[in-house]
């Protein structure tokens, strides 16, 4: 996962190194084509001008604020129809290019690939675990079972400057052996990634549906990855 991130800033790092390049490079080569047209530009008037960009930024900043706040609002009520028939079973998930790029290659040939929101649900039962699109009727965008599950286990990955936890389920299926890494949202106001005690619940839980549907089946469980930590929050001395 690390890996993964350091290629993707390095990437980010040479884009812009480029950028700044054909930007002077156009400096030094069109100034004097420049100096020349400035002056027979017509005065344009300052304030008219002014309204107006601060008009186009106030409608830019309105119109990603109600689309945000719809994609928030079906969120919550595919979240709701979820927990009325999977109590406890439901997580939030934030999309990433790793898990998109990682759910087309399990995709079957002829399958539809999934589409995921920018923040998907996560419903982990007795079944096996699936990801979800949708509002008030939510649709099933992916679905695996707990025999094509390999392994669970906790890692991390970088957002933004930030290290953030992933929780990375092993598929195997067709031959095929794939990592999904998946993030948590935290579902507390001003918070991103679900983090600390709540996110390895989270995974632990997971871990334990996976553990028992296998011995359920009479299958071979799967190889331990390492303890799950137990944060505790601290109690206020007495």
């Amino acid at each position: 996962m690390s890996s993964i991130a350091t290629r993707h800033r390095t990437g980010l790092i040479v884009l812009v190194a480029l950028a700044a390049v054909v930007v002077v490079a156009a400096l030094a080569l069109g100034g004097r084509q420049v100096e020349r047209i400035v002056p027979t530009l017509p005065d344009v008037p300052g304030t008219p001008v002014a309204l107006g960009l601060a008009a186009i930024a106030g409608a830019i900043v309105l119109v990603s604020a109600i689309v945000r706040g719809a994609a928030s609002a079906r969120a919550r009520a595919r979240h709701r129809a979820l927990e009325s028939v999977h109590a406890g079973a439901v997580s939030c998930g934030i999309r990433n290019r790793d898990l998109v790029a990682r759910l087309e290659e399990l995709t079957r040939p002829g399958s539809r690939t999934p589409s995921l929101p920018g923040r998907f649900s996560i419903v982990a039962d007795d079944h096996g675990i699936s990801f979800w699109a949708g509002g008030r009727r939510p649709r099933r965008a992916a679905a695996f079972p707990w025999r094509e599950v390999r392994n669970i286990r906790a890692d991390s990955t970088v957002a933004g400057s930030t290290s953030v936890p992933v929780a990375v389920v092993r598929i195997r299926r067709d031959g095929s052996s794939i990592e999904l890494p998946m993030m948590l949202s935290d579902p507390r106001p001003g918070r991103y990634a679900l983090t600390d005690a709540p996110f390895f619940a989270t995974v632990r839980a997971w871990k334990a549906r996976h553990r028992a549907a296998l011995a359920s089946e009479g299958l071979e469980l799967p190889p331990v990855t390492g303890a799950i930590p137990i944060i505790r929050q601290a109690r206020p001395a007495a």
